[in-house]
């Protein structure tokens, strides 16, 4: 039995920088309506006709490709994490082997939305203890932009969220004592539409493109959140699963190194920080600079968590997720 680790790490996020301030002049909100719910000042969007939800997981994917001193073609699988594929089908795993011109090894899509690229990470996990595959490429990646409802009537969503992506690479590590030491995966179906989005495939469709050529009032085209009930839900979720995963490694919160959250609420984060009791230094957020990305949330944090040398060498790091689904997820890694 071997472990995985994580070899190489790479994000991107679009040029264009879209703020609070811009998002006032076209929807009845402000600067401080919006970092006070969610602590976000700004959020990257893509140029329509330019970037794509595979497009940018390509483009991270080459950075931790690169950074993990391997070539693409030792990459045995793919697992590519997001809710905004750019086609209804094919999903956009197969289109990052054909664009990054890797071998024909099989990919495979996950649709678990904010929890993603932590269940992404748990199936390359499990194929690599197994010694089926050797060097997995995991991605998430996300495009909302397109799909949000940029009037007063979507306020409540549309400020939340940015696009983005990132890419870890994962290889076979024969210390047991180091890598992912365990991932843990749950799921409540019986409140999945309090997150979600009725209508399919909004990847390269912009949402206003089809409500035009539609009935306007039709709003199962525009994701829809409780705001209220996700927030209480996730802060519960979130604290069980990281408990989980220490519990079964025998850790306990003032083991903790860094904690990577998903980045849905900066309120979230600070209300889990406070509980487990961790300080500044101990967990990061940059939902400030990009928004809610979803799958891409997580790896993008942890690659920059890593650039900035808050993540070395024989530190606990644990990541943690809650969204859409419901579904949550933790990751327990010794770096």
């Amino acid at each position: 039995m071997y472990n995985s680790k994580i070899i190489g790490l790479g994000y991107y996020v679009p040029e264009k920088v879209v703020t609070n301030d811009d998002l006032s002049k076209i929807m009845d909100t402000n600067d401080a309506w919006i970092q006070e719910r969610t602590g976000i000042k700004e959020r990257r969007y893509v140029v329509k006709g330019e970037d794509t939800t595979t497009t940018m997981g390509v483009k991270a994917a080459k950075i931790a490709i690169e950074r993990s001193g391997i070539d693409k073609d030792d990459i045995d699988f793919i697992v590519f994490a997001t809710l905004s594929p750019d086609y209804y089908f094919p999903g956009p795993g197969v289109l990052v082997q054909r664009d990054l011109g890797i071998k024909t090894v099989g990919a495979l899509d996950v649709r678990n939305q904010c929890s993603g690229f932590v269940y992404a990470l748990s199936v390359a996990d499990q194929y690599i203890k197994t010694g089926m595959y050797k060097n997995i490429l995991v991605i998430g990646s996300e495009v909302h932009s397109h799909g949000l409802d940029m009037t007063t009537r979507g306020r409540g969503v549309s400020v939340i969220f940015g696009d983005g992506a990132g890419a870890a690479v994962l290889s076979r590590e024969e210390d047991t004592s180091k890598g992912i030491l365990s991932t843990h995966l749950h799921s409540e179906g019986q409140h999945a539409e309090e997150l979600a989005l009725i209508a399919p495939g909004m990847g390269k469709r912009w949402v206003n493109d089809i409500i035009a050529d539609n009935n306007p009032n039709d709003e199962s085209y525009l994701p829809h959140m409780n705001g209220q009930f996700v927030f209480k839900n996730a802060v519960v979720r979130f604290s069980e699963v990281i408990m989980e995963g220490l519990t079964k490694n025998n850790l306990t919160p003032s083991d903790i190194d860094m904690l990577i959250p998903h980045q849905a609420n900066l309120r979230i984060s600070q209300f889990i920080q406070k509980k487990f009791r961790l300080g500044d230094n101990q967990v990061f957020n940059n939902i400030m600079k990009y928004g809610n990305t979803t799958a891409a949330s997580i790896p993008i944090a942890l690659t920059e968590a890593w650039e900035a040398g808050m993540v070395n060498d024989g530190d606990l790091v644990v990541l943690a997720a809650f969204g859409s689904g419901f579904t949550w997820a933790s990751a327990i890694i010794r770096w």
